[in-house]
């Protein structure tokens, strides 16, 4: 057997350790009972689809926690072409947030967790189109990878490459049974093969959705099906109530979910392979008998599960170290591998090893030195002897022989050198420019990892009834909070100079010059530097270079810089580098997303501003924004010269409406702002009374109020997806389309992702269509902007994504939307 398979999978365990890096996690005794159990299952499923969301959770609960087999979900994009309910991030960022509450559904329904490189580019309505811009072959690489590394016996599709709506969700499936035939196929993709060997799984199944069952009516006779209402004593829940836990961490979609419980069942549709009767695993061998002369470990993996005690929990170890020593003796297959690692986490669990490395600062920077304290506890008091202790950065482990006295802390500390060449902390897949609609992963082994830490863990080389452990530990700061008590982040990695101009964006709309804010800061003291900043042709910066001195001024300093614009319409970018100690280096900016429900995330992307000068005119001064689900447009209206006032719940009852120029709605306000089903009648007032109100898309799912217009209108799912499909004006002379710009065909180049989305598709004759748009091969969808008068004022609703063209910088984009604002002055 090639050595190279135990390394592979140190890898993938190791990264999925990683993902539980925040308090150092113990089991209870029904933990320690269905880990205990599962050590005896060698089976595997991988379930596939296409984003954060599409995952059946109560499937991967069954499987991971009732079936034990491992079970993995690969979800081909990371969500970042969605929209987000608790925040302004979108696009990258976006994706982040996503990532991470998929990992901490995992944690909670005990399935792993893999992506592929393609980006969420958006909603698109077939198959071949998501293909196209991801290209076939480079995620089919992908899809082939992750199912040779993971080595499933089964794949679960949550869509079939016809049945899905979304054509990123039909991808997912035609990409599943491709890859369950070239993952066995060492002609296929053969450059994979010196790392990972060829694999066939035994079927590919697709998860029949409830409602396509009754939709489609179709007959289960032949369908395997699986109970996941099951409750599991040892838990204390059911697969269902696991399943709505795990659903409920994706709260940036608002899927906050409340359990089915009693039993229900979940059925399976054969696609690929050996047809299933009975059960998901027909015809796989799931015991120790999977193994050449694997029946000794199973026998004693039976006898330390008939004899496991909770109150005793150390009683089993001699019976599990000789698995241990018997599981050495075996060909080293990959599920051998897999099932060692499982062991010797069970077997620090049982000694109750409470293992953590901590630093003073949650920041370091290249070149420096940090202090990492160990803290090693062996709380059950079985005997354990530390034998070395291995550290990020550093080659070699020292040796030794340290007996770990019973529920005492072992405490240590070594500084340790951080290389001046070391990466900077930022999620793996964003460190590259991407390539089109994919991420840039030079390494292969990332493929598929849904994270990776700037430090390595510590490693302890511990010795169990003679036989060698190792307990790792993430590197992490820990601290005390006042409302969370005991709180852990990851140790990161900064530049000694971080770059921030305050917003991604600065829009000019005339020729004046503008003071543009920079933020320097700085987590090593006595930093000196001095940053140079560059502009396109056309631009002036002044000063175009900063001297910046930390020492004694705190590790943050402010500071503004001139901005002149280009004389006609241009964009480009405003960019930094950083000079210390006479090395010049690119400059980094520095942001950080820090939700309750996820780890803080730090992102280090290059330092630049993208500047964009309008051919621009405006009416109008004060603008009303109704926040919604979260987007960036107040900060881009201040940029071209409106001042905008946030409006709060109080503000909406009890503000003199009269006053604003114009009053906006957010993406999804209707959604997610349950007063304005109060407060509507009041912005229809205002709307009479000579006011201009601009609501901007809702779903119809959850509409705080049906009510959304002073006519009626009905929400539809409309939409188009190409962001340089046609825009047909309908009515060029409508005062929406002439003043105080004047909009024309040239205005809709150059947009991002979508033009649309959620559009009316029936409406009152007093309202006005101004355009028409569709994807190719569809009907015309006129409902992506209505305009009303009611009474002495003007009533705008529209599904046109402004919330991203503006952040993005469009102008065509900007020019319509202010005269949106301007149609009542």
């Amino acid at each position: 057997m090639n050595s190279i398979y135990p390394r592979i999978v140190a890898i993938l365990l190791l990264a999925t350790s990683l993902l539980f890096a925040q308090k150092p996690a113990s089991w209870n005794a029904g933990e320690l009972q269905q880990a205990l159990k599962k050590l005896s299952v060698m089976g595997s499923a991988l379930y596939i689809a296409a984003h954060p969301d599409d995952e059946n959770t109560a499937v991967l609960s069954y499987l991971a926690n009732e079936a034990q087999v491992r079970t993995a979900y690969l979800s081909l994009t990371r969500g970042d072409g969605g929209q987000n309910l608790i925040g302004p991030e979108i696009g990258d960022l976006l994706g982040v947030i996503r990532t991470q509450e998929l990992l901490a559904a995992r944690r909670i329904d005990g399935a792993q967790q893999f992506f592929s490189r393609a980006v969420d580019f958006g909603y698109t309505k077939s198959r071949e189109e998501a293909l196209q811009f991801w290209g076939n072959d480079e995620i089919l690489a992908n899809v082939v990878w992750v199912i040779r590394k993971f080595r499933p016996d089964v794949i679960i599709t949550r869509f079939t490459p016809e049945i899905g709506g979304h054509g990123q969700h039909l991808a997912s499936a035609w990409l599943a049974e491709k890859a369950f035939a070239a993952a066995g196929d060492p002609n296929q993709f053969p450059e994979q093969l010196a790392l990972v060997k060829p694999w066939q799984p035994k079927r590919l199944l697709w998860d029949v959705w409830t409602r396509a069952i009754s939709q489609m009516n179709l007959d289960t006779t032949g369908f395997v099906s699986v109970n996941v209402g099951k409750y599991n004593p040892l838990l204390g829940k059911s697969y269902a109530e696991i399943a709505a836990l795990s659903r409920s961490m994706h709260k940036c979609q608002g899927f906050g979910a409340s359990p089915q419980r009693g039993g229900y069942r979940e059925y399976f549709q054969h696609t690929l392979g050996d047809p299933a009767t009975t059960s998901l695993f027909d015809g796989v061998e799931l015991s120790w008998k999977r193994v050449p002369r694997g029946e000794k470990v199973g026998k004693l993996l039976a006898e330390a599960l008939e004899n496991f005690q909770p109150q005793q929990p150390t009683a089993i170890i001699p019976t599990l170290l000789k698995a241990r020593s018997e599981m050495s003796l075996l060909p080293q297959t990959h599920d051998v591998a897999i099932k060692r690692d499982e062991l010797d986490e069970l077997l620090l669990q049982l000694c109750g090893i409470w293992a953590s490395a901590t630093v003073p600062s949650p920041s370091a920077t290249p070149g420096s030195s940090v202090a990492i304290s160990t803290t090693l506890i062996n709380r059950n008091g079985y005997p354990v002897t530390l034998r070395g202790i291995s550290y990020p950065f550093e080659n070699g482990m020292p040796s030794g022989s340290q007996p770990l006295p019973a529920n005492e802390p072992v405490t240590s500390e070594k500084t340790i050198a951080i290389p001046a060449d070391a990466q900077l902390s930022n999620p793996y897949w964003l460190r590259s420019e991407k390539q089109g609609s994919l991420f840039t992963i030079p390494q292969p082994l990332d493929i598929g990892l849904p994270e990776k830490f700037a430090v390595q863990p510590v490693r302890f080389f511990l010795e169990i009834g003679g036989q060698e452990v190792i307990a790792i530990a993430p590197v992490q700061y820990k601290w005390n909070d006042e409302t969370d008590g005991e709180s852990y982040r990851s140790m990161e990695i900064l530049p000694q100079v971080t770059v921030n101009f305050g917003a991604g964006l600065q829009v000019f709309g005339n020729g004046e010059s503008r003071q543009v804010p920079v933020i320097f800061q700085s987590v090593a003291p006595e930093t000196k530097a001095t940053v140079h900043l560059s502009v396109p042709e056309g631009w002036q910066v002044s000063p175009a270079s900063i001297t910046v001195d930390f020492s004694g001024n705190g590790s943050e300093i402010r500071q503004s810089v001139t901005v002149t614009p280009t004389a006609t319409s241009g964009e480009g970018w405003l960019s930094a580098t950083v000079e210390t100690g006479g090395n010049r280096q690119p400059a980094h900016s520095l942001s950080r997303i820090d939700y309750d429900h996820i780890p803080i995330q730090t992102l280090t992307p290059p330092a630049r501003l993208q500047l964009v000068r309008l051919d621009i005119a405006k009416r109008g001064e004060l603008i009303g924004y109704i926040a919604g689900a979260g987007d960036d447009i107040p900060e881009a209206l201040t940029q071209i010269g409106y001042t905008v006032k946030m409006l709060s719940d109080d503000d909406l009852n009890t503000t003199d409406l009269s006053q604003f120029d114009a009053i906006v709605a957010g993406v999804r306000a209707y959604n997610t702002r349950d007063r304005l089903a109060a407060d509507q009648p009041r912005l229809l007032a205002y709307v009479n009374n000579g006011g201009t109100l601009v609501i901007q898309y809702n779903t119809s799912h959850r509409l705080v109020t049906e009510d959304l217009g002073p006519y009626p209108l009905k929400l539809s799912r409309d939409r188009v997806t190409l962001e340089d499909a046609p825009m047909e004006i309908l009515a060029p002379n409508h005062p929406l389309l002439t003043a105080p710009n004047a909009i024309t065909p040239a205005d809709f180049e150059g947009w991002v992702q979508e033009r649309g989305l959620y559009f009316p598709n029936e409406w009152d004759d007093k309202y006005t269509a101004l355009f028409s748009s569709n994807d190719p091969g569809e009907s015309p969808k006129t409902g992506s902007l209505l305009y009303a008068t009611y009474g002495k004022g003007h009533y705008i609703y529209t599904g046109i994504s402004f919330f991203r063209q503006l952040p993005a910088g469009v102008p065509g984009a900007f020019r319509l939307f202010v005269n949106l604002l301007s149609v009542g002055n």
